[in-house]
């Protein structure tokens, strides 16, 4: 007996107990640069926790969707039927939040951390297991929307481009409401040009804002790298000085790649602080990343999921070992109140909130990097 309680002890020891999660997102295909990068932060939070401390070993198993509803539901119905995977997190994309969210849901299965800022994910009073940290699509071109008219661009000046289903919808419809709310009904007069999803179709699109009677000083773009970036390059033969604003599922850093060079005039709102800031959460970040992962470069998508491992560690380390399930996950995030992450401010969550940050911060595409953008630029003439 003695013999066997050292043993046992020696186990406790060497042998931490797993903390299994799931990831369904775009390791392939036209957009992988941004699921690739949401499970590197994730990824990045998990092994640095695990160097740290020997009671859990968080593990993440990641199935390709490609950006495509029909495997991610695929991918969720493997994950969820899986006894060992406690939560799904950092998906990506709002047309894989809609078949996954409901599954989510079906199974009774945390889905935390999202990458994408869609409606669907953001229900009032909010779905039991379904947790954010980023702002939402709306919160984002509503932002966008309110800044523009404050410093000079009027509302028949703006025109929008997007992809055509739900994450298109979400940022256009944002704007929308937020004209709306500055008194501005001749939503129709404006142009709002469209391409489909996983293509470079982006030409009729660009037709209908070239029909505009006004030509637009500010282009709201809803959409994904690549499509974008050839939009911006076809756009710029016509309209030369306009403002393409992109919210920040774009892939800031797999845009700039796609833009090449001295592209001017292209801003980015994103949901994490840049990498030039003196926040403790980014200096943790890069300070990680160099450490594992010394020859990847910052990414505001890898930071975000970097961001999302760290919160749902912060729930996990609330719980007893021996209460941790599917069901205390959830309770422990609903616990988590005025949590200091690094970002300078303070949340956190409840039954009635769900989303941890509402913050955006504006940047601006110069000299081949992004940098801060301050809006009252605009009120400035050459």
């Amino acid at each position: 007996m003695k013999y066997l309680i050292i043993l046992i002890f020696y186990m406790s020891v060497f042998y931490s107990y797993e903390i299994n999660v799931g990831m369904s997102t775009a390791m392939s295909g036209p957009t992988k640069a941004l699921g690739q990068n949401m499970y590197l932060g994730v990824s990045l939070a998990f092994k640095h926790e695990n160097i740290l401390q020997k009671k859990f070993e968080y593990k993440i198993t990641v199935l390709d969707d490609e950006y495509e509803p029909y495997l991610s539901a695929k991918n969720m119905r493997i994950l969820t039927d899986n006894r060992k995977i406690l939560a799904i997190l950092g998906n990506v994309g709002t047309p894989m939040a809609n078949v996954s969210v409901p599954i989510a849901n079906e199974k009774k299965i945390l889905l935390f951390g999202a990458f994408t800022g869609a409606d669907i994910l953001r229900k009032r009073p909010p779905d039991k297991y379904i947790i954010n940290y980023r702002a939402s699509y709306r919160q984002e071109t509503s932002y966008m929307i309110n800044m523009l008219l404050d410093n000079g661009i009027k509302a028949e000046e703006i025109a929008f481009f997007t992809q055509n289903d739900g994450y298109g919808d979400a940022g256009y419809y944002g704007a929308i409401s937020a004209l709306k709310k500055r008194g501005f009904n001749k939503i129709n007069t404006l142009s709002h040009g469209r391409y489909t999803r996983n293509t470079l179709n982006v030409e009729d699109g660009l037709i209908t804002i070239l029909d505009a009677e006004i030509d637009p000083k500010a282009i709201i773009i809803v959409g994904t790298y690549a499509p974008v970036a050839k939009f911006i390059h076809l756009a710029k033969e016509d309209f030369p000085s306009a403002l393409f604003l992109n919210v920040s599922f774009v892939g800031s850093n797999a845009l700039k790649k796609a833009l090449k060079k001295n592209i001017s005039n292209v801003l980015v709102t994103q949901v994490v602080p840049n990498f030039t800031s003196n926040l403790n959460i980014v200096k943790d970040y890069l300070s990680v990343l160099l450490k594992y992962e010394k020859n990847e470069k910052f990414s505001f998508v890898s930071l975000e999921g970097y961001i999302v491992g760290k919160l749902f560690i912060e729930a996990v380390k609330k719980i007893p070992q021996k209460d941790i399930n599917k069901e205390s996950i959830v309770q422990s995030f609903e616990n988590i109140k005025d949590f200091d992450l690094g970002l300078n401010f303070k949340s956190g969550f409840s039954k009635n909130k769900h989303q941890f940050s509402n913050k955006i911060w504006p940047t601006l595409l110069k000299d081949n990097k992004y940098v801060e953008f301050k809006w009252n630029l605009l009120n400035k003439k050459d």
